[in-house]
Formats: C-alpha cells, structure tokens, sequence
C-alpha cells in the first residue's frame, strides 16, 4: 500500500469517525432537551399523563411533531383562553431552541408507540360510518398521511381524541387564520353531533389498533 493511499484511508477514517461522534452527540443533546423540556409533562418515554392532559406522543412522526412545535411557538395553537393545555404547551415550546427542533423532533419519533388509552366505549360498528369522512385525510387505517399534513390517530390516546374533537367543534383549536391544517380539521369534527358520535367514532379507531 502506498503511502498516499495510507494517507487518504486515515483521513477517511477520521473523518467517518468525527461524523459519527457528531451523530452520537447529536442525539445525547435531543434526548436531554427532551427529558428537560417535553418529559416533564409527557413522561420520560413520551407517555403521556392524563392527569394534566398531556398526551401520549411517543412514536408520532417527526415532521407532525415539529408542524405543532411551529405552532405552539407561533400562537397559531394554544392561544385561545379556553385552551388551557394549548396554554401550558405555548410556553414550553418557546423553550426549544430552534436548531434543537427537528433532532428532538426525530427523538420522539424513536420512542416506541405505548399502548393507547381505551377508556371511552361506543358503537364501533356506527362509528365505522362516522369515521368514514377520516379517512380522506387520516386513511382507512388511522395511519395519517404526511402529503395531507394529518397525522397518524390510531396510536391516540381515547380521552385526547375527544378533547381535540371538543376544541376543534369549540374554535378552541383550528380557528387561527394561519392554521390551515387546522382549519380543515374544524368542519370534519362538526360532523360528530354529539358525545355519543363521538364516542362511536373513537370505537372504530380502537378496532383499527387491534383493540388495545
């Protein structure tokens, strides 16, 4: 081997290893900023807390994560008074320096999706009719589409879809002139007439994780 090539292989060397180590450090920052920014209200496996309706997020996508994170920051969401977990989140998010968003972003993605919450019981069968107006946006799976901007529902907790249905039927959330996505949302959780709507619908989405 020549000494040149020797030369050339070292620095490759080299150069894959500092660009590992920066991976490496990369993800020890996202993991901390996220256990000091976002654990302490969704759990330190991003499990979400019912008691101070903080949700499950673990798993969500990573560019879902960060739309919201946009947001919340710019008081496209969480502003509104009655919004009172909006409220607590705005703050946070401000917390994040920007150039922390997308590798934290991609750390929540990471965690493994927990067990949803299935406390809320209805007609699965009406619901499957009610939910079909979802599925132009979230899929006939529940698994969301990122070209539609809407986000994977199967992995939700019960109780945090109910509330984010109230919101949106309330102009508590999506009312914001710049939340198109949101706005889109609103007049699709119209559909639910009532509780009872809504709670069938919920019962669909269950049978669409398998029941859990």
């Amino acid at each position: 081997m020549t000494a040149s090539r020797s030369l050339l292989m070292l620095v490759c060397s080299l150069a894959l290893g500092a660009c590992g180590a920066s991976a490496g450090e990369g993800e020890g920052r996202a993991a901390v900023v996220f256990a000091d920014n976002c654990g302490v209200c969704h759990g330190p496996s991003g499990q979400g807390n019912p008691t101070i309706g903080a949700p499950s997020i673990a798993g969500l996508p990573a560019w879902y994560v960060s739309a919201q994170l946009g947001k919340f920051r710019d008081g496209i969401r969480g502003a509104h008074a009655a919004d009172l977990e909006g409220l607590r989140m705005r703050p946070m998010s401000r917390t994040i320096e920007q150039r922390d968003v997308e590798p934290v972003a991609a750390y929540v993605a990471s965690l493994p999706v927990q067990a949803p919450d299935r406390s809320i019981h209805g007609d699965a069968e009406k619901g499957k009719a009610l939910y079909a107006t979802c599925t132009a946006c979230h899929g006939a799976d529940g698994k969301g589409m990122e070209a539609l901007k809407a986000p994977p529902i199967v992995q939700l907790d019960d109780w945090y879809i109910a509330s984010q249905i109230r919101k949106f039927k309330g102009g508590i959330r999506g009312a914001n002139p710049k939340d198109v996505t949101g706005a889109q949302m609103a007049p699709m959780a119209a559909t639910l007439k009532d509780d009872q709507a809504v709670a069938d619908v919920i019962a669909h989405i269950a049978t669409l994780s398998g029941g859990h």
